[in-house]
């Protein structure tokens, strides 16, 4: 198989992508982009990803973009990973489900905290989504962990939604949230966290650029 080349940056949802990808034992060339820089905007990278943004992975069918996407195409090119039920129609589709609403709901309304201008270009418009914004993630928090069916988000066994949810639930301190509100989100991070493809992933992004 070709070597695959995965996009990212730090801080972002990639980190549940990079997670996956370590858990499947893949072979990839880790890319990552300095947001400080802008260069998710530069031209090599927009010629691949025309969204600016990450995660990208390159792969020898093509370029495939989005987090809850990679997340599946893993899962599903790696089954030996046990990454997702791939054998139970109905499990699939509440991890999918818990996936999705990660991706459409609580990144969206983590980023009108950051990036409020690409909803509004008035000043207080953009002042009042980022003032909402640790309400809205602390009722995300809640609605997350009534979701989670046990140690892990569909129960007994390890998914790429416990990445997905990882990721995600790190964001929550800066977004004004305290994890210790969630104790189950909080225990499901630490459990998570100690994970050595967690750790190899989590190390890789935080690492010096060369």
């Amino acid at each position: 198989m070709t070597r695959w080349k995965f996009y990212s940056a730090p801080a972002t949802c990639g980190l549940a992508v990079h997670i996956a990808l370590e858990e499947a034992q893949a072979d990839y060339e880790l890319v990552r982009l300095n947001f400080a820089q802008a260069e998710q905007q530069s031209p090599a990278y927009l010629a691949l990803n025309p969204k600016g943004r990450v995660p990208a992975l390159v792969t020898k069918q093509g370029v495939l973009t989005e987090t809850a996407a990679l997340l599946v195409f893993i899962a599903q090119r790696f089954p030996q990973a046990r990454l997702a039920p791939l054998d139970d129609v109905f499990a699939f589709a509440r991890m999918q489900a818990f996936n999705s609403f990660l991706a459409s709901t609580v990144h969206v309304a983590h980023a009108h905290g950051r990036r409020g201008k690409r909803w509004a270009d008035d000043e207080q418009a953009i002042a009042a989504m980022k003032a909402k914004m640790p309400a809205n993630m602390r009722q995300c928090a809640q609605m997350l962990q009534d979701q989670v069916a046990g140690p892990y988000v569909l129960g007994e066994h390890y998914s790429v939604a416990d990445a997905y949810l990882y990721t995600v639930a790190g964001w929550l301190p800066g977004d004004g949230v305290d994890l210790a509100e969630f104790p189950v989100l909080a225990d499901h991070r630490h459990r998570v966290g100690q994970r050595p493809a967690v750790l190899r992933a989590e190390t890789a992004a935080a690492a010096p650029a060369p």
